[in-house]
């Protein structure tokens, strides 16, 4: 069991075929964030969507916590979810941080990582204040904190407002104190070895309008053979504002890689009838 956090996470699980894909999100959602992205590869993956501990349904985490803890309970997921198949890996913002971890410690279970509203800072100021805010505020903070991870033009639509709602309305089961802790095992600095012992496939989905679009090309540079795609007008969470543009980027990724398995549709109109 992982140190440091009080229980095994919580998952949802969408696919019943295929390898297994397993989504990490951000501060301050959780796996539904990715509503989009489990629904729409669960046509060819095993799609796992973990909540963070302090979020969703998953347990508490108590001071010490590191994000080597947070890795090794996302692999425990893993573990019962499907055994030791190799995964790929998809991290958003402080997910990237966890995925890169997970990819680390077990190398020859990770097929792919796919890193999104990240960048490389070797000083990681913005976590000092996100610990005041959740220190002073509490999970209530967690509304305000959705609308900062979006573009200004996603901020004003209805469903950047639907999301921030869906987030926050699950608010009984998280939990401030953790999410500092959480914070605060964000913000120790990263070693070189994070970046430099990805030997998957890797990419990064940035958005142009993400105040992480261009550490994003810093932290392209740290991982051998990283490739980087940049959706232009999107914020922070650009698989939540433009999905069709996220998907495809990784879709090409994945079938560079051939890690996507021949299309389901394609496969049965081939068939001999």
């Amino acid at each position: 069991m992982a140190e440091h956090i009080n229980g095994p996470l919580n998952y949802e699980r969408l696919g019943k075929q295929g390898r297994p894909m397993v989504f990490v999100h951000p501060n301050p959602m959780d796996h539904s964030c990715w509503v989009y992205q489990m629904a729409h590869f669960s046509t060819w993956f095993r799609t796992i969507g973990i909540d963070l501990p302090g979020y969703g349904r998953s347990p508490t985490a108590s001071p010490g916590l590191t994000m080597q803890d947070v890795a090794q309970a996302c692999w425990e997921v893993v573990d019962e979810a499907v055994g030791d198949e190799p995964c790929i890996l998809v991290g958003l913002s402080v997910g990237v941080s966890v995925v890169l971890h997970m990819a680390n410690q077990r190398p020859a279970q990770t097929l792919a990582v796919i890193m999104t509203g990240s960048g490389y800072q070797p000083v990681k100021e913005f976590t000092v204040k996100r610990i005041q805010q959740y220190g002073e505020q509490g999970v209530a903070f967690r509304y305000q904190h959705a609308f900062e991870d979006y573009s200004p033009a996603f901020r004003e639509t209805p469903l950047a407002k639907y999301f921030a709602e869906l987030f926050t309305e699950r608010n009984q089961w998280a939990d401030a104190p953790t999410i500092v802790e959480q914070f605060r095992a964000l913000g120790v600095p990263d070693p070189d070895w994070l970046f430099a012992g990805i030997q998957a496939p890797s990419l990064i989905i940035t958005g142009s309008e993400d105040n992480s679009h261009q550490p994003a090309f810093a932290l392209q540079a740290r991982i051998p053979g990283c490739e980087l795609v940049t959706i232009h007008g999107a914020g922070h969470a650009c698989n939540m504002e433009r999905p069709w543009e996220w998907d495809a980027a990784a879709l090409r990724f994945l079938r560079a890689h051939s890690l996507l398995a021949p299309d389901p549709a394609a496969t049965a109109s081939a068939a001999p009838s």
